[in-house]
């Protein structure tokens, strides 16, 4: 009786082992994140400060989790409650609660998407990361023009206009200013790290301060790709000559405002940008110029061409005299002067 009462609890003690283990498996399955499906994962956002149940709430409302309760139960008996990341984060489909939960300590992050317009301002790019991730423009700005950070940055200019390189990149949400400015300066710096490059501005003799400010002035005159290394050669040629460059975009960059068409007031501003009164580059970049119009600066087309004036279909026509310039120069008038006679008449 004895030995019979003994092995019935043993035996009730191992059934309740079994059942305690298998109860285990299932609420506490082994974790195996290498095995995570992230095919069709969701994007979903947790505010930074938000509670545990608020953070059930938005994945039920994703469709991530089906059992709210489980979770943050779990949550909060595990401690794990506090060490899930805020931000934007890529969350796989049909994760067990407490595989949720692992998850959520080192999850994927969500990349967006951000594209900067070949030319664009630092300013305007301000208002881009503002706009897309999230980020305050007046700290970008304050950064952008903090003569510290550009010299920490390996920059020898006192800001950094012309030296966040505009593209199509894809940015980790939660990225800060600081990091996002200087992974763009990067970039930049990445089009001189051939050696190549390195040759050619010893050839051209410029460094890379003076070939992005030329390529910012090309970039604001180029609307036809194939034009940056024609416009490129004008200015090199005058540069070499001791011209005056003339060039519009650097009297649009002292006027406040919009672009607008320029009058010849507007060529006697005394400013250091004003290349219709000084000789040679203005003291640094008027915008962020694209890598192919630092190509183009770097690499001019071999032209003797020393005048450009717009052909009024977005190119340009190019001159290598005086008299030649000033024909193409009443041309464009005139199809100026059509084009205003249309639209009075619209």
């Amino acid at each position: 009786m004895y030995y019979a009462r003994r092995y019935r609890a043993i035996f009730l003690t191992s059934g309740l082992i079994v059942v305690g283990v298998a109860i285990w498996l299932v609420v506490f399955p082994p974790y195996q994140p290498e095995k995570i499906n992230h095919r069709q994962e969701s994007t979903v956002f947790i505010p930074r400060g938000a509670s545990l149940r608020q953070i059930a709430d938005i994945l039920s409302e994703k469709g991530v989790l089906p059992h709210k309760d489980l979770f943050v139960f779990l949550g909060k008996i595990s401690g794990y409650q506090n060490r899930i990341k805020a931000g934007l984060l890529k969350v796989p489909p049909d994760l067990p609660p407490w595989h949720l939960l692992r998850y959520l300590q080192h999850p994927r992050l969500a990349e967006i998407k951000v594209t900067f317009p070949e030319g664009i301002s630092c300013a305007q790019m301000a208002g881009i990361v503002q706009q897309k991730l999230g980020l305050d423009s007046t700290r970008f700005m304050l950064l952008v023009r903090d003569s510290v950070f550009c010299h920490s940055l390996g920059v020898s200019a006192n800001n950094l206009q012309g030296y966040l390189l505009p593209e199509t990149y894809r940015f980790t949400y939660g990225m800060n200013e600081q990091e996002i400015i200087r992974f763009l300066v990067d970039q930049t710096f990445a089009v001189f790290r051939a050696d190549s490059v390195h040759w050619q501005m010893e050839k051209i003799g410029m460094n890379m301060h003076q070939v992005l400010t030329l390529a910012s002035i090309i970039e604001g005159e180029a609307m036809v790709d194939s034009e940056r290394v024609l416009i490129s050669s004008v200015y090199h040629n005058r540069l070499n000559r001791g011209w005056r460059l003339q060039a519009d975009p650097t009297i649009q960059y002292i006027l406040p405002g919009k672009p607008r068409r320029l009058l010849y007031k507007h060529l006697e501003i005394d400013s250091p940008y004003n290349t219709y009164r000084y000789r040679g580059l203005p003291p640094g970049p008027i915008n962020n110029p694209g890598r192919k119009s630092i190509l183009a600066a770097l690499y001019p087309a071999k032209t003797g061409y020393m005048y450009f004036v717009a052909s009024g279909d977005g190119g340009h026509l190019f001159s290598r005299t005086a008299s030649e310039h000033a024909r193409h120069k009443a041309r464009f008038e005139r199809v100026r002067r059509m084009v205003r006679m249309k639209n009075r008449k619209r």
